[in-house]
């Protein structure tokens, strides 16, 4: 059987970071929104928008013998890290550097859709699902209940923000929203020029 197509949870902005212990805090890597679909041991990447990355068929390649499952669906980001971990944007949409995928979510395995178990059961199984040691894929952590906290932290080292989501909820949305909130970082150096870069890469 065919996988299924499923569509990224999509993120609402909030401006202030917040404390709660019914929720998980991520960071927010600054690239590109990809779902990942494995099946007969290749990796298909898809936008978004539901476009397939051509450019990023290396990775993908890589990532097929990094996830230890006959079929899968993982939600995550690529990005390009610099040696401090940051996100490089300007790496990844110029192909200045190797991209990996940051994996934050499982959506199906195995024949198994997923989205209704809750959020830490779904990263629990994404975790445990990786290749050892997996280079090309990078597990996205969480911290628990202390929101604020790290998106100071992100702040101080000019990352782009937070990503906050209640840590039962299934991938799916409420009454029409989605429960994944980001908050971003307002000084984020990255962002500023950020119009003119797409059109530059447009242009090239």
């Amino acid at each position: 059987m065919p996988l299924p197509e499923m569509h990224a949870m999509k993120l609402r902005q909030v401006d202030v970071p917040f404390d709660d212990d019914e929720w998980i805090f991520e960071i927010k890597h600054d690239g590109f929104r990809a779902l990942a679909y494995i099946e007969n041991g290749e990796c298909r990447l898809v936008s978004r928008n539901n476009n397939r990355y051509t450019r990023f068929k290396k990775l993908a390649h890589r990532m097929s013998a990094e996830i230890g499952a006959k079929t899968a669906i993982l939600d995550g980001e690529l990005v390009c890290l610099g040696p401090d971990g940051r996100s490089m944007f300007d790496d990844l949409m110029f192909n200045r550097a190797e991209p990996i995928f940051a994996a934050f979510d499982l959506l199906y395995l195995d024949g198994c859709d997923l989205r209704d178990l809750p959020l830490l059961e779904r990263k629990r199984r994404l975790e445990g699902m990786l290749v050892p040691p997996a280079r090309w894929i990078m597990y996205v952590q969480h911290v628990d209940t202390h929101g604020a906290a790290l998106f100071q932290k992100m702040c101080n080292i000019d990352a782009e923000g937070i990503v906050a989501k209640p840590r039962s909820s299934p991938y799916r949305e409420v009454d029409g929203r989605s429960t994944w909130l980001k908050i971003k970082n307002s000084a984020y150096s990255q962002a500023e020029g950020r119009g003119e870069l797409f059109n530059q890469r447009t242009a090239d």
